[in-house]
C-alpha cells in the first residue's frame, strides 16, 4: 500500500500568499517563500503552488516566484495557474517544478492534458478541478459542476464525467477542490471525493475544507483520497505539518514520518 500524503497549498496573488473562503474575500496573509521553506523543514510530502489570478487575468504565471519557491524545497512541487500550452509547462518545469497543474485551460482545451502528458509524462500532468455542488440535472447528474476562472464561470460540465475524461486524456493525478468547502475549515466534501476516487484509477487529492486533524483522517479513509491538501489550518499556525502527520500515524494511517532536511533521503 502506498503511503498517504499531506500536501500544502500556496495560493499566490501578486507575489503574496493569499487565502479565501469559497473563492471570495481573498486576503494576503504572508510570504509564500518563507512558508514553503517552513513546511518542507517540518516534513511536508508535497507542495502545490497556484497563481490564483493568472487565468482570470489572462496572463502567464509568475515564473520568478516559482523559481524562488523551488530553491527552498526538495520535495515534489506542482505548479498551476495560467498554463495554456506545452511551452508554458516547460517554463514551469525548467523553473524547478516537478509537476504541471492545469485547470481552466484544460476545460477550454481538453487536448492540452494529452499534450502535456505526451511531452513530460503522465506523472507530470495534473488535472485540477474546481467543483460546485448544484441541483442534479440531465446535464449534471452527479450534482457537482465544474467551474473555471477561479470559481467565476460555471461550465455546465458534470465533475464526475470530467474526472473520467481527464484520466482518459492522460492526467496522472486529480486535484478535487470543493468550492463549497473551500476555506470553511468544516471538513472536506467527503461524498464528492469518494465519488471520484471510486470512478478513476489514478490518485485523487482532496482539497477544500480542512480545519482539524480528524478531517484529514476522514478524507484519507472514508473519502478514499490518496492525499489531503491543507491550507488555512497550517497557514494560520493552528497546526503544524508534523502534528498532522503524528496524528494520522497514531490513527493507523500509513504516512511518511520524515522531518527536517537531512533525514529525507533515508525515509
Amino acid at each position: 500500500m502506498l503511503s498517504k500524503r499531506i500536501i500544502a497549498c500556496l495560493d499566490v496573488r501578486d507575489g503574496h500568499l493569499a487565502k479565501s473562503v469559497k473563492f471570495v474575500n481573498t486576503k494576503n496573509i504572508g510570504d509564500p517563500i518563507a512558508k514553503a521553506k517552513e513546511y518542507y523543514e517540518d516534513g511536508l510530502d508535497e507542495l502545490v503552488f497556484y497563481d490564483i489570478t493568472a487565468s482570470s487575468d489572462n496572463r502567464n504565471i509568475m515564473i520568478d516566484v516559482v523559481d524562488r519557491v523551488a530553491a527552498q524545497v526538495f520535495i515534489p512541487f506542482s505548479v498551476g495557474g495560467g498554463i495554456r500550452s506545452v511551452e508554458d509547462g516547460r517554463r514551469v518545469l525548467l523553473a524547478g517544478a516537478e509537476k504541471v497543474n492545469v485547470n481552466s485551460a484544460a476545460v477550454k482545451n481538453p487536448k492540452l492534458i494529452t499534450e502535456l502528458a505526451d511531452a513530460f509524462g503522465s506523472q507530470c500532468a495534473i488535472l485540477s478541478m474546481d467543483v460546485l455542488g448544484v441541483a442534479p440535472s440531465a446535464a449534471i447528474p452527479s450534482g457537482y459542476e465544474i467551474v473555471i476562472n477561479g470559481g467565476r464561470t460555471p461550465m455546465g460540465i458534470d465533475a464526475l464525467e470530467w474526472a473520467k475524461t481527464g484520466e482518459e486524456l492522460g492526467a496522472g493525478e486529480l486535484v478535487v477542490n470543493s468550492i463549497d468547502a473551500d476555506g470553511t475549515k468544516d471538513g472536506y466534501e467527503i461524498r464528492l471525493t469518494r465519488l471520484i476516487a471510486d470512478a478513476v484509477g489514478i490518485p485523487v487529492i482532496a482539497s477544500g475544507g480542512a480545519g482539524k486533524p480528524e478531517h484529514l483522517y476522514e478524507v484519507l479513509t472514508d473519502g478514499g483520497a490518496d492525499a489531503a491538501l491543507v491550507a488555512s489550518m497550517v497557514h494560520y499556525g493552528e497546526y503544524t505539518v508534523r502534528s498532522l502527520k503524528e496524528y494520522l500515524h497514531q490513527r493507523g494511517v500509513r504516512i511518511r514520518m520524515c522531518y527536517g532536511t537531512t533525514e529525507r533521503a533515508d525515509c
